[in-house]
């Protein structure tokens, strides 16, 4: 039983990193107010289904947390920060994506004479999501610091990706010391396509791991 529960939670990894590629493929670039209002649809389905992937990655991460328990038990704290990182990914997406295109909606026959006051609302909405985004990343790469480290100690499951998530945390406190801008859509792109990479290595890794 222990080792279906580790294959179920491995697949709910991948199915999970799978929607979050595809969100990243359909999220669409900024631009004007009137860009906004003409892709509120897609606006709207890239980030239902952002929040739609949430739930299948943390039940992988709730198996990935069992399966590194070890003595200290820190494998549950990591699951707790990723948790936290998660309802920001997951607020981010609710502000952004679905609040402001169905506000900026409203306004579709009557946005140049309200311009003013709705890119006062969207520079807010922006800055709020450039907030949770910071916390999405920062809670994303301690919790990665600390399973990869409990793998490489315990090699529980394969120690290379131990090693590659270590890569990633380096990666990106170099990228933030020398100013990359991983709140801008490329800058978060890159960041989100390695996490989920990773993501996808630690699911394979869990399916094949055994009791």
């Amino acid at each position: 039983m222990e080792t279906n529960f580790h294959k179920s939670t491995g697949v709910s990894l991948l199915v999970g990193s799978t929607l979050a590629i595809i969100t990243m493929i359909l999220h669409p670039s900024g631009g004007s107010i009137e860009y906004l209002i003409k892709i509120v649809t897609p606006m709207k389905f890239a980030h239902a289904l952002a929040i739609l992937c949430i739930p299948f990655i943390l039940f992988g991460f709730y198996g990935v947390s069992l399966k590194l328990l070890g003595k200290w038990k820190l494998s549950m704290l990591a699951f707790l920060i990723i948790s936290l990182a998660f309802i920001a990914a997951m607020l981010a997406a609710i502000f952004n994506g679905l609040v402001l295109p169905s506000f900026l909606g409203e306004f579709s026959e009557s946005f140049e004479q309200n311009l003013d006051t709705l890119e006062l609302i969207t520079h807010y909405s922006f800055a709020t999501n450039k907030a949770l985004d910071y916390v999405f990343i920062a809670g994303m790469c301690t919790a990665i610091a600390i399973y990869s480290f409990i793998i490489i100690l315990l090699e529980q499951l394969s120690k290379w990706i131990g090693y590659l998530g270590i890569i990633i945390l380096i990666s990106t406190i170099i990228g933030a010391i020398t100013g990359f801008a991983f709140t801008n859509l490329v800058g978060f792109r890159v960041f989100v396509f390695s996490i989920v990479g990773w993501i996808l290595c630690t699911g394979a890794s869990l399916i094949r791991s055994k009791n």
